[in-house]
């Protein structure tokens, strides 16, 4: 994989004051930061043409962000919980990786439902504009993974397998590519719902349905070591897509039965 991007040589004071000849830019990080950056602006530009909002400032995506790596390690802490308490200083080693998407989304959508609130801010018309934004940021992210060659999933001898340097020279199932090609999917069926849309918060209940039942199928190739919720047969991630597709499904119900009787008076 190219887990390093490229590098660049550092001038001789830059050398001199940091104490390195050269910056490396990671794969991985170069991908999320890309992904967000186009996420940004993506949300910008759709919330001033569906909404009319103009000033979403740039401080409310860098708590997005903060909110994301918060949730993101503590869930990964979490699926291993005595290991980590065992080794507390592994808990503060928080830029080498680590992290469990579930747990960066449950901590960000109440932030974004408490913000939107705040401002006064249409919260489920600018959650179906979230819906496109989260699946462009995880596309990245996912495309990241497999670069930096993490996240990948079990041994296979079909043709779909790719060998990765600590994959011990066994070809393994590319679950990175996997993901990034359904949220891709997602992201196609979520357009197509915005042309139909029948009320307002559609497409984001519908990308997190849509996604929750991907995250069940993709847990069954992953080859890292998971933490489970019964073992070896529920994961963490499992459970929790679990979870929010019934609550999902629930919301999804209730405003499509609100809309029906608007439309009915």
């Amino acid at each position: 994989m190219h887990k390093e991007l490229f590098h660049i040589q550092l001038p001789v004071f830059l050398s001199n004051l940091l104490g390195m000849v050269e910056f490396t830019i990671y794969s991985y990080a170069f991908c999320i930061v890309l992904g967000a950056l186009l996420a940004t602006v993506y949300t910008k530009w759709r919330a001033k043409k569906e909404l009319g909002i103009t000033a979403l400032p740039n401080s409310f995506f860098y708590l997005i962000f903060i909110m994301g790596f918060v949730g993101g390690k503590l869930f990964y802490y979490l699926e291993k919980p005595l290991y980590y308490l065992n080794n507390p200083k592994l808990i503060l080693d928080n830029f080498s990786g680590g992290f469990v998407f579930y747990g960066s989304f449950v901590t960000i959508v109440p932030f974004v439902v408490w913000y939107l609130k705040k401002h006064k801010i249409p919260v489920l018309s600018m959650l179906d504009i979230f819906a496109t934004t989260t699946l462009i940021a995880h596309f990245f992210g996912r495309i990241g993974c497999f670069l930096g060659g993490c996240c990948y999933g079990l041994p296979t001898n079909s043709f779909m397998g790719v060998v990765f340097p600590n994959s011990n020279g066994i070809g393994v199932h590319p679950t990175q590519l996997y993901e990034a090609f359904l949220l891709l999917m997602i992201l196609l069926l979520i357009l197509s719902v915005k042309q139909n849309k029948q009320f307002d918060g559609q497409q984001f209940l519908t990308y997190i349905i849509l996604y929750g039942f991907c995250r069940i199928f993709l847990e069954l190739f992953r080859g890292d070591e998971r933490g489970y919720v019964i073992d070896g047969f529920l994961s963490h991630s499992q459970c929790i897509a679990l979870v929010i597709i019934i609550i999902a499904v629930i919301y999804y119900k209730k405003l499509l039965i609100q809309n029906f009787k608007l439309y009915e008076n």
